[in-house]
């Protein structure tokens, strides 16, 4: 089955990582038997693992912080470094293009085509062809609105390609509190928001404090989704959603992408411990949350954030690539959703709201 996947670092993996994504994950890994540190010689995404799987369409991220708080290869000294960064990356994506691996998505009519020629190309090829694939459709979201120097730059950023912006990330941001803190908007968020509504730029919620999250809502018109969220129901934690937040998207005709990350999965996980006691099926857990709370199965959908700062092992224990997404079918199935459902929550969700986004500012 075709994937949407709602959230992948690809950039930051590339550029930030040093990865060469058009190599499998397999060797990736070997290239990086002898580099230290967190989740090195385990990644899970590249693009023939995407192919696949079978992941026709992601969101692919502008990743650069600027809280004030600098960290190497994340969190930058200066709002213009933020910005330098996200360019990089744009430019990455952009080469990646003039090379035919993929395809930005910037409308609806490229939307319908690129989904029609996936369509048509897995009706005629089996689960394990990943021969002659399309390219890889890639829609542009900004993981955190620190690298837009201020609102008015909002247009530069859209015509560029940037379809979809957060507010925040982890901390103090330039527009709002992201995890991990309590702040709401700042001065400039109105303004940010109000450019956004008007050029038809999806907002996503990820990351956002609860101040933020509320506080943001009422002064956005547009369209609304989290990217990668999973519910605080199942593992209480701030950076995860409320029931009450998930109604609130809900309500907005919005997406919530499920994330296949085991301290989002299992409550008390902590980088270094096994993953053992993690899988899929937690995964599908939140997914029937998320249904049960909307009433449907047109709210759910996948925003996996595999390699977004960890690998293997910070991920469920069935998953080796990204190609195993696949396995969530199955399971899905044996839960008693039925071949349309299964369909709308493994990609046509999203591409739903795309759509809705597109067509109302169109």
């Amino acid at each position: 089955m075709l994937i949407t996947d709602g959230h992948l670092d690809i950039a930051m993996n590339a550029l930030q990582w040093n990865r060469d994504l058009l190599l499998s994950v397999h060797t990736i890994r070997t290239q990086e038997d002898s580099v230290p540190g967190k989740a090195r010689a385990n990644s899970t995404v590249a693009f023939p693992e995407m192919r696949s799987g079978r992941i026709m369409l992601s969101f692919a991220t502008l990743f650069a912080r600027s809280t004030g708080q600098p960290r190497a290869h994340v969190d930058f000294a200066s709002p213009i470094q933020a910005y330098g960064i996200a360019r990089g990356q744009l430019a990455y994506y952009e080469a990646l293009e003039r090379w035919g691996h993929v395809r930005i998505i910037r409308n609806g009519d490229q939307l319908d085509a690129h989904v029609g020629e996936w369509e048509l190309w897995d009706a005629n090829h089996g689960p394990n062809d990943s021969s002659s694939t399309p390219p890889l459709g890639i829609v542009l979201s900004m993981e955190g609105a620190d690298p837009v120097l201020e609102p008015g730059q909002v247009t530069e950023w859209w015509e560029a390609g940037v379809r979809i912006i957060g507010l925040a990330h982890y901390g103090r941001g330039r527009y709002a509190g992201g995890t991990a803190v309590e702040d709401g908007l700042t001065g400039l968020a109105g303004r940010l928001l109000s450019e956004m509504d008007r050029l038809g730029i999806i907002l996503d919620l990820t990351h956002c404090s609860d101040r933020s999250f509320w506080e943001a809502l009422p002064l956005f018109n547009g369209a609304v989704i989290a990217s990668h969220s999973n519910c605080r129901a199942l593992v209480p934690h701030q950076r995860q959603l409320s029931d009450g937040q998930i109604r609130a998207i809900v309500e907005r005709s919005g997406v919530v992408g499920v994330v296949a990350s085991c301290w989002q999965l299992t409550p008390g996980f902590q980088h270094g411990d096994s993953n053992l006691n993690t899988s899929l099926s937690d995964l599908a857990d939140n997914i029937d949350h998320i249904c049960q709370l909307a009433g449907d199965s047109s709210h759910a959908g996948l925003g996996s954030d595999l390699d977004g700062g960890f690998g293997r092992e910070g991920s469920p224990r069935d998953v080796d690539t990204i190609a195993d997404l696949q396995k969530l079918v199955r399971i899905l199935e044996q839960r008693g959703y039925s071949h349309e459902d299964v369909a709308a929550i493994m990609y046509r969700n999203w591409v739903a709201v795309l759509l809705r986004a597109w067509t109302a500012t169109s």
